[in-house]
């Protein structure tokens, strides 16, 4: 069951990613922390693992050498991403600037406090 699990935060990061522009670690390691219990270096190592070809290859290496990343969970939240990035996209070109903006700042706004209060 955990594998559907990823593979929907993988799509609703893509979506977020591509609807309003934020890269997936911004969404994907809080969720890795909060919903799925990994620890902030296995989420931060696993994410990076994702990125992988080529972005985040030297990076996610370091993280690897040390434990810290899970390839299973990186692949399946991948997939999701993936698709979820172009249906992200394609809802985004549909709604106003003014909108978008909100819709971000919301994002972001929540994601600031969930990060400061650590709930």
């Amino acid at each position: 069951m955990d594998m559907l699990f990823y593979v929907l935060l993988g799509l609703g990061a893509g979506v977020l990613s591509g609807l309003i522009g934020i890269g997936g670690g911004v969404i994907i390691i809080p969720a890795l922390v909060y919903l799925f219990g990994l620890t902030q270096h296995q989420a931060q190592g696993t994410t990076l693992a994702l990125l992988v070809p080529p972005i985040g290859l030297l990076a996610a290496w370091t993280y690897y050498k040390h434990g810290h990343v899970d390839l299973k969970i990186a692949a399946l939240i991948c997939l999701g991403f993936f698709v979820g990035g172009l249906m992200g996209a394609r809802a985004a070109v549909g709604i106003s600037g003014e909108v978008l903006r909100r819709v971000f700042g919301c994002a972001l706004l929540f994601l600031a406090l969930r990060m400061i209060l650590g709930k």
